[in-house]
C-alpha cells in the first residue's frame, strides 16, 4: 500500500512554511490524521477487491483514487466512503485513553481532538467530491440513473458550496486556508461538470469491458422499442445489471442483455439504432 502514496510537490512547500512558522507539530499531526483517513478508504476498497490507483496527499488534504467508475454495489460504495470518517472515531478514542493515562499532555490531546473534528466535519460537508458529497451521490443513485444522479449531485453541491461561501464571508473572511479550500471545491465542481459526459462514458466502458461478475443485483429495465441505443444506455443505474425488456404499445416484444446493447454502442457504433432493430441482430 505504501507504494500507492503520491505527495503533491506543493505539500512540501506547506511543510516548509509550517517549520518556519513553528507549526511543525500541528502539521505532522494533521498529516497523520489525513493519512489514516485516506488509508481507511483505500484499505476498505482493497478488501472489496477494488483497484486502488493511488493515495494522493495534497496541500489541503488527501484523496484515495480508485478505478471502479460507479460499477460496484451501492453497499460496497457506502462502506468505502464511510471508512474514512469512521477512522476518526477510534483515533479520538485512542487519544482520550492516552491522555487519561498521562501518556500525552492534555493540551496535545485537545489539539489532536480539534484537528480530528475539523477534518471529520469538513469531509462530511454534502459537497462533491468530499465524503459527504459522495454519500449524497449514493442517495441520488438509489432513485435516479447514473447520469442524472451524477448531474444532480454536482448541481446540489454547487448550491451548497455557495451557502458555504457565504458562511465563510460572514464568519472568517480573512482565513486564507478556507479560501484555498473554496477555490479547490469550485474548480473541482466546474471540472467535473465539464467532464460529466466523459465520466459517463468511463462508466459505460467499465460495464462493457470490466468484470461482469461484480454485479450481484439484477434490475430489469423496460425500454420502448423506438428508443435509440444512446437513450437506453443513459438510463443505466450504477451497481446493478440491467436485463432489457423491449416494449411496444405496452406489450413485451423481446428481451436483450445489456451487454448486447453495449456491444452495439461501442463495437458496432450503432448509437442511433432503435432497440427493436437489435432484436433481429442478436
Amino acid at each position: 500500500m505504501l507504494r500507492k502514496f503520491y505527495i503533491h510537490p506543493l505539500l512540501w512547500v506547506v511543510i516548509a512554511v509550517a517549520v518556519m512558522t513553528a507549526h511543525f507539530t500541528e502539521m505532522v499531526m494533521l498529516l497523520g490524521i489525513i493519512i489514516i483517513h485516506e488509508l481507511g478508504h483505500a484499505c476498505t476498497a482493497h478488501y472489496f477487491s477494488w483497484r486502488v490507483r493511488r493515495i494522493a496527499l495534497l496541500p489541503f488534504g488527501g484523496v484515495a483514487e480508485v478505478d471502479e467508475h460507479g460499477n460496484r454495489s451501492l453497499d460496497e460504495e457506502f462502506w468505502v466512503v464511510a471508512a474514512g470518517p469512521l477512522q476518526h472515531v477510534w483515533m479520538i478514542g485512542a487519544g482520550w485513553v492516552l491522555a487519561n493515562l498521562d501518556i500525552i499532555a492534555p493540551g496535545t490531546f485537545l489539539l489532536f481532538l480539534h484537528l480530528n473534528l475539523a477534518v471529520l466535519l469538513f469531509n462530511l460537508l454534502p459537497i462533491w467530491p468530499l465524503d459527504g458529497g459522495k454519500l449524497v451521490s449514493l442517495l441520488m443513485a438509489m432513485k435516479w440513473n447514473y447520469l442524472k444522479a451524477y448531474e444532480y449531485t454536482l448541481l446540489l453541491s454547487f448550491g451548497l458550496l455557495l451557502c458555504f461561501h457565504a458562511f465563510v464571508l460572514l464568519t472568517s473572511p480573512a482565513n486564507l486556508n478556507l479560501w484555498v479550500i473554496l477555490t479547490f471545491l469550485y474548480f473541482s465542481l466546474w471540472k467535473d461538470w465539464k467532464q460529466r459526459r466523459y465520466v459517463f462514458m468511463k462508466f459505460l466502458m467499465e460495464r462493457y469491458y470490466g468484470d461482469h461478475r461484480q454485479f450481484l443485483e439484477l434490475k430489469p429495465l423496460p425500454v420502448d422499442s423506438e428508443s435509440s441505443v444512446l437513450e437506453v444506455v443513459e438510463r443505466f443505474h450504477r451497481g446493478v445489471k440491467h436485463p432489457l425488456v423491449v416494449m411496444k404499445d405496452g406489450q413485451e416484444v423481446g428481451k436483450l442483455d445489456e451487454n448486447e446493447l453495449l456491444h452495439a454502442f461501442f463495437a458496432d457504433k450503432m448509437t442511433s439504432a432503435k432497440t427493436k432493430d437489435l432484436l433481429y441482430l442478436y
